[in-house]
């Protein structure tokens, strides 16, 4: 147990005089807490106050003493029963069991009258008090007190909306159809297979080139206009903080204790009132890299953490359902470990929110590299971001097609995104899949002009682990939406319905359909084997030939164009390596495709921190 010099001075004062906080910082805190209804010792620690370090110092030197193994502690779950998380989360203290006639309590705040009051009035006992740091507390209380509240993360979306949630990968029509395609399709092979050949050669390499064409015309609509939904830099210079809302952000990561001090500096740079930022800082139970991390951290940091308790499936989505549960903000963005936003993005974002209809429930921030000149694929994944989020998305928004979301840097307003039931945990890219059941209901997304920078991946294993799971998550947004086609056709029209099925369903097929269509040309015009022409006629080889090559000089096309906009002409000629590129995207498509079958909701971990590239170059 914890033995204090004298508990009747509280810990704030002790913190004005060895000079951690001022107070001018007290007063400030204590209207902060009045205003808001979050405790002193919350707001000291989670908003920039003091650091956690520093706040144990001087403790320490007044005589207390923290328990480091507050997590073997017995418990007794008679006394949790009684307990809500979210008021334990605020003051930072949980009772745990009854001893000696007295409740054992866990307080990062022993000198907390208000809470040993609660104690005494909820339990008709006095609080034996243990010390100890406010992360042990977190992890305590959520893994104790989470479990409701993940199992709704889990379970809410597949019960209120059970079509809409990928926890089925495969319906019972869509195995019948797909089989039965087999069957089929076999059969004719076996009564002509010249003839069926034929024809799949064709109508696979015809298939391929169309899809290709959609994006360019996607591409070229988005270039014809500059972001229309621009939010100028007087529009910026108009805002008044006060008037400003509480602004959530998630930040979800697992084992990413090399980054955590550079995601913290990256998001004190954000031009925001510090006092109306609420950041959820998600760390799944067993991470205690991650949380170690915080606790070494010897500066102070504006974010809460929430310790998410061990449920599966372990993804992010499920992470961010969780962190819902205990986020105060009217509008909410995600940014993962390495991301850096532009400064001024959270001001531009509702800006833009106030010019646009209500029926606009999510802002989609463009994402780019700081790393691009790295070496050769992070040049590329520079042109494929570039061409996606300056062209692509806006000749999706201009042409009013489903849209689908980033992973990181989509802006919600929180009440509607609770409305749609959040992410779906079992869903591997469940932005995407986000962004078409928010367009199913009638709500739209726009594109902002701001952008937010990321770590390219720079290492080819770690990128076909990240891009096998994008495509994964394609092939079950499609799946999920697709179970009643002639359903989603009613709910988003034809546009919408042709802009789904050659955006979200063509871009993993034609992954897959690449590497066939490139073999023949090697077959043929390089090696010139004779079985291929015997199998083939002329017309038929010179058709696939000519959409393969046809739609590789568009894709190269389309990445030239991608530099204009950012002006990173140094990047134009590696356009022309998009073919090499592709059989990436082919490798991870298969790889996606066969985890689909085999285990569809395993997050495949992507790891950060791995460039040397500094993120101040822009």
């Amino acid at each position: 147990m914890a033995n204090f010099i004298d508990e009747t001075i509280p810990v704030y004062d002790i913190l004005i005089n060895d000079k951690f906080i001022t107070n001018t910082d007290l007063e400030k805190i204590r209207d902060f807490s009045y205003r808001s209804g979050i405790s002193i010792i919350k707001i000291m620690l989670t908003f920039g106050y003091v650091s956690r370090k520093n706040y144990e110092r001087s403790l320490s030197n007044h005589g207390y003493v923290f328990d480091t193994n507050v997590r073997n502690q017995p418990i007794d779950t008679e006394v949790l029963r009684v307990l809500d998380l979210k008021h334990i989360s605020n003051v930072f203290a949980l009772p745990i069991r009854i001893e000696n006639n007295r409740v054992v309590t866990l307080m990062a705040d022993p000198t907390d009258q208000e809470f040993i009051n609660f104690v005494y009035d909820t339990y008709g006992l006095e609080p034996e008090i243990i010390l100890a740091s406010d992360l042990d507390i977190a992890w305590m209380s959520h893994k104790l007190l989470g479990e409701p509240y993940v199992k709704s993360a889990v379970f809410e979306l597949m019960k209120s909306e059970p079509a809409n949630s990928a926890v089925i990968t495969f319906s019972n029509n869509q195995l019948y159809v797909m089989f039965g395609s087999i069957a089929v399709i076999a059969a004719f092979l076996f009564l002509s297979f010249i003839k069926t050949a034929i024809v799949l050669n064709v109508v696979v390499s015809t298939f391929f080139l169309i899809s290709i064409l959609f994006k360019l015309f996607l591409a070229l609509t988005g270039s014809r206009f500059e972001l229309h939904q621009a939010v100028t830099k007087e529009e910026i210079k108009a805002v008044v903080d006060d008037t400003l809302p509480i602004y959530t952000i998630h930040l979800p990561v697992y084992k990413e204790d090399k980054l955590i001090k550079k995601l913290i500096w990256n998001l004190q740079s954000l031009d925001y009132p510090r006092e109306k930022l609420d950041i959820k800082l998600l760390i799944e139970e067993d991470d205690d890299k991650t949380l170690n991390a915080v606790r070494d951290l010897n500066f102070p940091a504006i974010f809460d953490v929430i310790v998410v308790p061990f449920h599966a499936p372990k993804t992010k989505p499920k992470a961010c359902n969780y962190g819902l549960h205990f986020s105060r903000g009217k509008y909410l963005t995600i940014y993962d470990a390495e991301d850096i936003p532009d400064t001024d993005q959270l001001k531009k974002v509702i800006t833009l929110f106030e010019k646009l209809p209500e029926r606009y429930i999510c802002i989609q921030c463009a994402l780019n590299y700081f790393n691009r000149n790295e070496n050769f694929l992070t040049r590329m994944f520079t042109l494929e971001y570039s061409y996606w989020f300056d062209y692509m998305l806006p000749g999706l928004d201009t042409l009013d097609i489903p849209i689908p979301l980033g992973g990181t840097s989509n802006h919600f307003k929180l009440d509607k995104l609770v409305e749609l039931g959040g992410w779906d945990p079992f869903n591997v890219t469940e932005d995407a899949d986000l962004g078409v059941r928010a367009y199913a209901k009638g709500y739209k997304v726009s594109i902002v002009n701001s952008t937010t920078y990321e770590e390219a991946n720079n290492e080819p294993f770690n990128w076909i682990r990240q891009r096998s799971r994008w495509i994964k998550g394609y092939m079950q947004s499609y799946l999920v939406h697709m179970r009643n086609p002639v359903k989603l056709y009613r709910k988003i029209g034809l546009r919408g319905f042709l802009g789904f099925n050659f955006f979200i369903g063509a871009t993993p097929l034609t992954f897959l359909i690449y590497p066939v269509l490139l073999s023949l040309f090697m077959f043929y015009v390089v090696f010139d084997f004779s079985f291929i022409k015997s199998l083939f006629p002329n017309w038929v080889l010179f058709i696939s030939i000519f959409n393969l090559i046809v739609g590789n000089v568009l894709m190269v096309y389309i990445n030239m164009m991608a530099v204009f906009k950012r002006r990173y002409y140094e990047l134009i000629l590696f356009a022309l390596a998009n073919p090499i590129y592709w059989l990436l995207h082919s490798i991870s498509a298969y790889k996606g495709l066969y985890q689909l079958i085999v285990k569809p909701f395993y997050w495949e971990k992507t790891n950060h921190g791995l460039s040397k590239v500094n993120n101040a170059n822009k």
